[in-house]
């Protein structure tokens, strides 16, 4: 997994918690990197499990609420730092159904060993996207974060139901989004 998750969700954590926290969860871990992070390196995803695990104990909330706020959180980094990837696209749906056939291309120009997932798209209706994530790793409750912080970021009023494909895995899921009439 590309580092830059990991160096987001550090941030996130001193953000939103505080950067004694941060500490403390990385302290707490069994870390082959001790807790050093670049951007642009290559880790192992259960590092980044385990410090979630250990943020969920030590705030209280329970994971999955966790990396949700850590996708929204993540969403608007992405959009800070790769702001040619929002360029000519003005809705949720518009950038969702980019996201397989142009943001990874790209993203996989930039670092050729990103593990990335899949994310294949339908519409049904001009007021529906259905969206099915698949990867190895059990982070679909980042891709609904992400999906919440596309939402927010075009300000559209957007409904998001998921369907567990993957048997409680979090490695498989459809992302059901229907607009709201306003």
């Amino acid at each position: 997994m590309k580092g830059i998750i990991f160096t987001e969700f550090l941030e996130m954590v001193e953000d939103k918690f505080s950067p004694e926290v941060a500490d403390k969860i990385i302290e707490a871990s069994d870390l082959a990197t001790g807790g050093s992070y670049t951007s642009v390196g290559t880790y192992h995803h259960a590092e980044l499990i385990e410090m979630v695990g250990h943020l969920s104990k030590e705030s209280g909330v329970d994971v999955v609420p966790l990396v949700k706020v850590f996708g929204e959180h993540l969403f608007g980094r992405f959009v800070e730092l790769y702001p040619e990837f929002f360029e000519g696209v003005d809705t949720c749906f518009g950038f969702l159904d980019l996201i397989e056939d142009h943001v990874h291309v790209e993203v996989k120009k930039l670092y050729p060993d990103a593990e990335l997932p899949t994310f294949a798209t339908t519409q049904p209706e001009p007021q529906r996207l259905e969206m099915v994530y698949q990867s190895g790793r059990p982070l679909a409750p980042v891709a609904e974060g992400l999906i919440l912080g596309c939402i927010a970021h075009f300000q559209e009023n957007i409904t998001v139901k998921v369907e567990d494909l993957s048997g409680g895995h979090n490695t498989h899921a459809r992302f059901i989004m229907e607009k709201l009439l306003d």
